[in-house]
């Protein structure tokens, strides 16, 4: 069983340690990539506080596509460019949106998101999706949770390497 408590009192930087490490315990514990993107998405949900959804998009021709996720429901298919997803896809930067009422064309899969980050992921050096990030909380998300979530992007690029390339 993987644990997802983390203790009280800690503050961003030392969660986002703790989260990156056993993210590591989860990759080195399966070889599966999918399964490890699954299980991913589901400890990220768990342990980072304040998200309402947490999941990945895959870039399939000009859309991205719904992959391994942790929340509600959500949009199936998201076309490169639009949406705090699309953009990250689109412009291949990590965007921080601490209100979405105020992002244009903003794409509202769950009305309860107030705010977002998405990360743009590579695999062999091209787009391969996008990490999703969404929160309740209005100003969430800041350059403190991007460079704690850097590390995990990082792991998920190297599983999104090793899946096959059928079903990617």
């Amino acid at each position: 069983m993987i644990s997802v408590e983390i203790p009280e009192g800690l503050d961003k930087v030392q969660r986002y340690r703790l989260i990156s490490v056993r993210l590591q315990g989860i990759a080195a514990s399966e070889k599966d990539s999918l399964a490890c993107l699954c299980n991913f998405m589901a400890f990220l949900y768990w342990t980072m506080g304040d998200v309402s959804w947490v999941g990945l998009y895959i870039r399939r021709g000009g859309d991205l596509v719904l992959g391994p996720f942790c929340g509600k429901p959500a949009c199936s298919r998201i076309a490169m460019g639009k949406g705090v997803c699309g953009t990250a896809a689109e412009t291949q930067r990590v965007q921080i949106v601490p209100d979405v009422s105020r992002f244009p064309g903003h794409i509202a899969c769950d009305s309860a998101s107030r705010s977002e980050i998405v990360f743009p992921l590579f695999a062999d050096g091209q787009l391969w999706g996008v990490l999703d990030i969404d929160s309740p909380v209005l100003g969430r998300f800041d350059e403190s949770d991007k460079k704690g979530l850097e590390p995990a992007a990082e792991m998920i690029e190297k599983l999104a390497a090793a899946l096959d390339k059928k079903t990617v």
